[in-house]
């Protein structure tokens, strides 16, 4: 363990010192596993923040009120804390070299940001001039994790969208809705221009975008998608 940093009014985001990390692909993540004085365990998956190559790996929790492992981890663990993990882990949700797709879309609910960070940041370190958007769906202004990153993220080139499902900030002139499909149609790179898409977050949501993205003639096997329980941009 190696630090700890308030994100956001429900998450933390946690760095970690891993010996013997073997390294890991924008967009992978890892397992959690903890263990109680009587034996008892809990094992949940978290996304990898942090680029290839990073020495210290970042992981985004939001608190959940009856998560078992995230509640431990955005609640009690404390900087020198010990925890045990597994990985890295997934293939399909990956994305390392320029060459790979065109243009990217990366779509994120909620805590499903985090993958898309790390493949934002990969594509920052390696200076990729890939042109690529991110729309982030959150709920409020609360909710939406690693704001300071985006921000220095979109002054280097990324194009940056939120929307605000709920309770938009005061003052707001973004979007203010449900992902739809006249929000892809204004954010989505045109048909046929080789865009790679990466669509993470709760179930309904990733279920919802990927759908309208078919709908508007975007290839399936264009679209990686990583999906999780009912939270976030929901």
């Amino acid at each position: 363990m190696v630090a700890i940093r308030v994100d956001g009014a429900r998450a933390r985001r946690i760095a970690l010192d891993v010996p013997g990390w073997p390294g890991h692909r924008a967009g992978q993540h890892l397992d959690v596993r903890l263990t109680a004085e009587d034996g008892y365990q809990a094992q949940r998956s978290y996304s990898i923040a942090s680029p290839p190559g990073d020495p210290v790996l970042e992981l985004g929790v939001e608190h959940l009120p009856d998560g078992e492992v995230s509640s431990y981890l955005a609640g009690v663990l404390c900087p020198g804390d010990r925890i045990e993990v597994r990985g890295p882990i997934g293939g399909h949700f990956v994305w390392g070299d320029p060459r790979d797709d065109e243009r990217l879309l990366l779509v994120g609910g909620g805590s499903g940001i985090v993958p898309l960070i790390a493949i934002a940041r990969h594509r920052a370190a390696i200076a990729a001039d890939t042109p690529a958007r991110l729309l982030a769906s959150v709920r409020d202004v609360g909710d939406l994790m690693f704001m300071d990153e985006l921000e220095r993220l979109a002054a280097g080139g990324l194009d940056v969208r939120v929307t605000y499902t709920r309770r938009p900030p005061r003052g707001w002139r973004g979007h203010a809705r449900r992902v739809d499909a006249g929000m892809l149609a204004e954010i989505a790179w045109p048909r046929g221009t080789g865009q790679g898409t990466y669509v993470c977050g709760p179930t309904p949501f990733v279920e919802r975008v990927a759908d309208l993205l078919v709908s508007r003639g975007e290839p399936h096997a264009a679209i990686r998608t990583e999906r999780f329980g009912p939270t976030g941009g929901e």
